[in-house]
């Protein structure tokens, strides 16, 4: 084989960056020669991947819930890597801007779409019976998700909706304290925190409170507001917010409340296998108006925010 030009730049070029650190390129080299060619099964640890589901129950459905919650926390990583691409970029623009957003919006609109799988691609008896021995552990208590939603906006826009104009000027911390989440795993008959949202809280609220204070200047609306005071076109990242701002407060909710209405609404006993908590008024979006950029809304959105789309799901399921 012929030693070209081109192979001896490279080979200079290494020599270079390992003499930096004090070793000796022959080494690197050696390893190479030694080393096994990599194999798709070793790269994405393929046999540890699929090893990762233990069912607790003997009901063959409990598998599909066990996946797709895994893939659904893999989608959201997903998204997470680009938010933190967006916030820590120093100099960012609109069109790298845009382009992550519309990175995050094409992660959601696989999990939206996919969402059928957990409507209608488990038998319903053996949810009923497998979810009981799953308590308290619940969805909800997806941390990726609640950081997603940190990201995306100002904390002002996740407090629970009776607080927000009180609290507008608050602190970040005191804000949190009223972040509507903590009034979203509450029993129906007292109102009392359910241990499903103690251990959430107990888990994460530090490490999200934390988030929240160090992305006051680097949330989305945040970076979106100055960006537009520059005078940039903002056309572009206006399109991909608002597309967000529907996933993850009308379409993402609203995939969770079809699940629950086939599972759970229709007997009443069926309610326990949540343990009989208020997903009737915290999952639909028209109650909890989440909406983490009004300013892109008119106001008549606004006032409808999701109630289209609620009021599909009851037709098609004949509530």
């Amino acid at each position: 084989m012929e030693i070209t030009p081109e192979i001896k730049d490279r080979l200079s070029r290494l020599h270079d960056k390992y003499a930096v650190m004090g070793q000796d390129i022959t080494a690197y080299l050696d390893g190479l020669l030694y080393a096994d060619y990599l194999t798709y099964w070793d790269y994405i640890h393929l046999d540890t991947l699929l090893s990762l589901q233990h069912p607790k129950t003997p009901f063959p459905d409990e598998e599909v819930f066990i996946m797709y919650h895994q893939i659904t926390e893999l989608y959201f990583k997903l998204a997470l890597h680009e938010c933190r691409q967006i916030t820590a970029n120093v100099s960012l623009t609109r069109d790298f801007f845009a382009a992550r957003l519309k990175r995050i919006n094409a992660y959601f609109t696989a999990l939206v779409s996919s969402f059928d799988i957990m409507v209608d691609g488990m038998d319903k008896e053996q949810f009923l019976k497998f979810r009981m021995s799953l308590l308290p552990a619940s969805g909800f208590q997806s941390g990726q998700y609640r950081m997603i939603e940190i990201y995306s906006t100002d904390l002002i826009q996740l407090v629970t909706l009776d607080k927000r104009e009180e609290l507008k000027h608050a602190s970040t911390a005191e804000q949190f304290e009223y972040i509507y989440w903590k009034y979203g795993a509450s029993e129906l008959s007292t109102g009392k925190q359910t241990l499903t949202l103690q251990q959430f809280i107990a888990k994460y609220a530090g490490q999200l409170l934390q988030l929240a204070q160090n992305n006051i200047s680097s949330n989305f609306s945040a970076l979106y507001k100055t960006l537009q005071q520059r005078g940039e076109d903002m056309t572009a990242v206006e399109e991909e917010l608002r597309k967000l701002d529907l996933f993850v407060n009308v379409e993402w909710p609203l995939s969770h409340y079809k699940s629950a209405v086939r599972y759970l609404e229709r007997d009443p006993v069926d309610i326990a296998a949540t343990g009989g908590t208020n997903w009737q008024k915290y999952l639909p979006p028209r109650f909890q108006k989440r909406i983490f950029y009004p300013y892109l809304w008119t106001s008549e959105q606004v006032e409808q925010w999701g109630k289209s789309w609620v009021m599909n799901v009851l037709k098609s399921y004949k509530i």
